[in-house]
């Protein structure tokens, strides 16, 4: 049986796509890590309302594949609808650094989701269609994504520590300085954005694909009916919404850790909690790269079980994380790489390896749609409610006098330890759902009944 050795894709093409997936990440994770604690502290806003705004995120990635993809799928040139999109978000998400109403934020957050969430998925297709061979080049394009995304945290978190991080005052006026600093995340996130857009319109021509009429989609459903795939999409829901409560609430907590932590930690990160997040991107990239190593000997459902225990783990170092030390907390972000690696990654993995050929695209975008659609939608509804019910701990002045919030009743910060359990019960419990439910040994389709995973 011959096998076929695809031509390799030229240096400058790899290069462009690098940088590609550099802006397109970067831009993404200049505001992110950060907008819970800029909402909560600058603009004063509930729980329940921050929620609002992490949901609204949502509804892109549900919406764009039916209108946005399909205009690049059928009308345009993929590099030029990308060129467009990102211009014109960066010029909405610029006004997020000073709209102080909650109407207002919500709705440029929903316009800039609609127009920013389409990119994400286009800019794969658009790497896809100009690599040669997308299992030996695609992975080395998209690490440049998170490499951008680690470069703009620790950027920002210098730029709070350096440009907002007054040398006087109590902690908590340098706290509120630097929350206050943080509208900079959207404005460097905005010019990204636009220096993303001029160099969309440099990128390979991608023309529309001719028009297909086969219903895909339909199929695709038919085959997640069966096992593992059912297991593995339920499953999905609540590990992408315990996914969701990480990014909604850890930078705010970091934050809060690093004003006391040691003067090196900051010195590297900066402050504010995002830079210090990176440290999660950066084993992420570790463990994306040993996966392929030992996928062929160790089983999937052992990689699962090994992300949904980091999971749990991760939130019970922060639950722990003033009593264990800056150790424990730099260990529970650094299982970052180990919950994405093992369960969401793979998790595209067996999607890939359990449908048919014909239908795996619509698969891989069903899963998609359960990731970072309904996931996120129901993850940030849930970590706005929780925050309300896990702030407990009353919020006192330096001259140690209860402070009042606008209502006239007195401030109430989160209890982390408090805060924190709810996705760990959550982990260790979809750990069970998937040791009792997931079946350890199953034939890919395609594959002879000997041929077990």
């Amino acid at each position: 049986m011959s096998t076929t050795v695809l031509a390799p894709t030229p240096p400058a093409v790899k290069s462009r796509l690098s940088v590609m997936m550099f802006l397109q990440y970067a831009i993404w994770g200049a505001w992110l890590p950060l907008l819970w604690p800029f909402l909560a502290n600058v603009r004063e806003m509930s729980g329940e309302q921050i929620g609002h705004m992490f949901a609204v995120g949502a509804v892109g990635a549900i919406v764009s594949p039916f209108i946005a993809g399909q205009i690049a799928d059928r009308y345009f040139n993929t590099e030029k609808f990308l060129g467009i999109s990102h211009i014109l978000g960066g010029v909405l998400v610029w006004q997020l650094a000073t709209i102080d109403s909650y109407s207002g934020f919500l709705a440029f957050s929903l316009l800039y989701s609609l127009i920013y969430s389409p990119t994400l998925s286009l800019t794969n297709s658009l790497a896809f269609h100009h690599l040669e061979d997308r299992d030996r080049d695609f992975g080395k394009v998209r690490v440049w994504g998170t490499v951008g995304w680690i470069v703009v945290g620790i950027s920002i978190g210098q730029w709070l520590l350096y440009s907002h991080t007054p040398a006087t005052g109590t902690e908590a006026e340098i706290a509120m300085a630097q929350y206050e600093g943080m509208a900079d995340a959207f404005r460097l996130s905005a010019l990204l954005g636009i220096v993303m857009g001029v160099f969309c319109f440099t990128l390979p021509a991608t023309p529309p694909s001719p028009s297909e009429e086969k219903n895909a989609a339909l199929e695709a459903i038919g085959e997640v009916k069966s096992q593992p795939l059912l297991t593995l999409f339920l499953l999905a829901v609540p590990v992408s919404c315990i996914h969701q409560f990480y990014f909604v609430h850890t930078a705010e907590f970091l934050g809060k850790f690093q004003s006391g932590a040691a003067v090196w930690l900051n010195s590297i990160f900066g402050v504010g909690g995002g830079g210090l997040m990176t440290i999660g991107q950066m084993s992420e990239i570790l463990v994306l790269a040993v996966i392929p190593l030992i996928a062929k000997s160790v089983s999937r459902k052992s990689l699962l079980a090994v992300g949904l225990l980091a999971y749990g783990l991760r939130m019970l170092l922060f639950m722990n994380g003033e009593a264990w030390g800056t150790a424990a907390v730099m260990v529970g972000i650094a299982l970052h790489g180990l919950c994405f690696g093992c369960f969401i990654f793979v998790a595209f993995m067996i999607v890939d390896e359990e449908t048919t050929p014909d239908v795996r695209a619509s698969a891989q975008s069903l899963f998609n749609l359960v990731i970072i659609g309904i996931g996120i939608i129901v993850g940030s509804m849930i970590a706005g409610s929780v925050a309300s019910w896990a702030s407990v701990v009353p919020v006192f002045s330096e001259a140690g006098a209860p402070v009042l919030g606008d209502d006239g009743l007195p401030k109430m910060d989160i209890d982390y330890t408090r805060l924190f359990s709810v996705p760990m019960w959550a982990s260790f419990a979809c750990l069970v759902a998937l040791l009792f439910f997931y079946p350890h040994r199953s034939p890919r389709r395609g594959d002879s009944a000997a041929e077990l995973s």
